[in-house]
């Protein structure tokens, strides 16, 4: 029974590391944003790192709003519906 408990207790750590491995995930593109801001910020410190960072990361989404609105307006005047929308859509965001 001894040498039961003992060979549980040394193999349990080994069973949990599939589990951690499995834990990284790549990073979201917020993620990587917040990186590429973080790293840029260098040397800046407190209300000027604060204004840094809150114009480094709105400007992607600002960026992305005004895509969105460019290739709504592109598909809006072609009068494309349904799939063909769809499909122009994702293209034109994705360049």
């Amino acid at each position: 029974m001894t040498k039961l408990l003992a060979t549980l207790m040394l193999a349990l750590p080994l069973a949990a590391t599939p589990a951690l491995a499995q834990d990284k995930k790549e990073p979201s593109k917020q993620q990587t944003k917040m990186a590429e801001c973080n790293k840029a910020a260098e040397g800046k410190k407190g209300d000027d790192r604060k204004a840094f960072m809150k114009t480094c990361l709105s400007d992607k989404k600002k960026a992305q709003q005004e895509k969105m609105k460019s290739c709504n307006k592109e598909a809006g005047d072609k009068k494309m519906k349904g799939d063909d929308r769809k499909k122009f859509m994702s293209d034109c965001l994705s360049k």
